[in-house]
């Protein structure tokens, strides 16, 4: 590990300084990335800033007819809390899937989504429940919030601050997870609810698949809102060529993979109906 000045700063104006003042400074929430990546030396940031003291990024609250989650609200808390539970199960129920105890007690909602890693469980759910990222500069719509592989759009000294989910409609998450480390190796988040015009919408977002990232399946979509079924996915399959294809799996396997998981999310749907 490479030396640096470490920040402990008690508001999100004084970390937002931290990081405009230090050009190679990075904000550190849960670390379950971060940190390892600094053991393997694989990145030397001149700056840590540390958000685990600032309490307003912690908060989960319903405002508006919206469940907000704090950035440094950890996995643990989403899982556990009763406000989730109650107004947002399958985000709940997603978050208590998320790696091993040690990791939900650590890692955070914001990390998560400001790291974008391609197995990663929450991008899943922002998209498919079209997720509102709010940053201490703007307001970002989960469609345009992820770029591709550990990309966002989240400029250098820009922090996530909040998460805002809409409320209404259902869904449901199915993952496999790799048996070591827990992420996706596919996963996939289903939600189907009223567009604003009264008619039914059916958002299908996959994860731990594909090659850019987190990804909506539009075929999926449309056969849902169609017929939601199962048996409605029965026909369709992702093109492999477009899987991620490492020692875990094949790209070929992974395409199965979600689209079992599909199938699996829409089923446990039809069952708590």
């Amino acid at each position: 590990m490479f030396a640096f000045a470490y920040h402990r700063p008690r508001s999100l104006a004084d970390a937002v300084g931290l990081l405009g003042a230090h050009e190679e400074a990075k904000p550190l929430a849960g670390g379950q990335t971060l940190i390892a990546t600094l053991k393997q030396r694989l990145a030397a940031p001149g700056d840590l800033v540390d958000l685990a003291a600032v309490p307003e990024l912690r908060a989960i609250a319903l405002e508006d007819g919206r469940l907000v989650v704090g950035a440094m609200a950890r996995h643990a808390d989403v899982a556990a809390s009763p406000l989730v539970r109650a107004s947002l199960p399958a985000l709940a129920a997603l978050a208590g899937l998320i790696g091993d105890p040690a990791v939900r007690n650590r890692g955070t909602l914001g990390g998560s989504l400001a790291n974008n890693d391609p197995s990663a469980d929450y991008p899943a759910a922002c998209l498919a429940l079209a997720a509102t990222i709010v940053t201490n500069r703007r307001e970002i719509a989960a469609a345009d919030f992820f770029t591709g592989l550990f990309e966002t759009v989240l400029e250098p000294d820009e922090i996530v601050v909040r998460v805002m989910f809409p409320l209404g409609g259902e869904g449901a998450y199915a993952k496999f997870p790799n048996p070591a480390s827990r992420y996706a190796m596919a996963g996939v988040f289903v939600w189907r609810g009223a567009g604003g015009s009264g008619e039914e919408l059916v958002r299908v977002a996959v994860t731990g698949a594909g090659q850019g990232g987190v990804f909506r399946w539009a075929e999926a979509e449309a056969a849902l809102a169609a017929d939601f079924s199962a048996a409605a996915l029965e026909p369709l399959g992702l093109p492999a060529e477009d899987m991620i294809e490492d020692i875990h799996g094949s790209g070929a396997y992974r395409a199965h993979l979600a689209g079992v998981m599909a199938r699996r999310a829409v089923t446990r749907m039809a069952g708590a109906g």
